[in-house]
């Protein structure tokens, strides 16, 4: 019986790259979510800042609660999403779980920094948010060789270095200035990018 060939390293190359590409053209389909998810979290971070800069609102933080809200819409958007394509990738679950252990930590960091006091939990939590919501864009910036992701994980770094320096009602504008940078135009240009290939094969074919 004889043995089936090896994959050559062309080969291998070959798979990961279409793998890469396929999960990028996921995301850049579903650019809605992510672009939706931008959008709510800038505007919630704007509010936040006028309502506690201008207002003095001791309620500020309630803004987020429309986070809930995008989150059951999320569901079952996917859900009808999920009837025209079950596909997966190893690629794609990777990413989901970097972003799965975000979401674990960010909660963990949470319950931690409760019990501080007030002004000491103000000071930290925007800086310590930033430096962790980094890490998961910059990893799906390198798993998916995609640069603009990697600079914005980056840039949410050098913010959170910043932000330590800055007052708590100004270190909020951080969060939406992170979204831009790090979420919003990367999601812009993936999206302009996989829109312009799929124009162009429809012209080839």
């Amino acid at each position: 019986m004889e043995n089936k060939p090896a994959l050559t390293p062309e080969e291998s190359l070959h798979i990961i790259s279409s793998m890469i590409d396929n999960v990028q053209k996921r995301y850049s389909d579903n650019g809605f979510l992510y672009l939706l998810w931008g959008w709510v979290v800038f505007f919630c971070g704007i509010a936040q800042f006028i309502l506690w800069h201008f207002f003095h609102n001791q309620n500020h933080y309630l803004v987020w609660s429309v986070l809930w809200v995008v989150l059951i819409f999320e569901i079952f958007y996917l859900r009808k999403k999920r009837v025209d394509s079950n596909v997966r990738s190893y690629t794609g679950n990777i990413i989901k779980y970097v972003w799965l252990s975000f979401v674990l930590l960010l909660m963990v960091i949470f319950i931690s920094l409760s019990h501080l006091d007030l002004s000491i939990f103000q000071t930290l939590i925007v800086p310590v948010m930033l430096a962790m919501y980094g890490l998961p864009v910059f990893l799906s910036g390198i798993i998916l060789r995609f640069k603009p992701l990697i600079f914005g994980g980056i840039a949410c770094w050098i913010l959170s270095l910043i932000a330590g320096y800055v007052s708590y009602d100004y270190q909020l504008l951080f969060i939406p200035a992170a979204m831009v940078i790090a979420w919003i135009l990367p999601g812009f240009i993936l999206k302009k990018k996989f829109g312009e290939s799929s124009k162009a094969r429809i012209m080839t074919d």
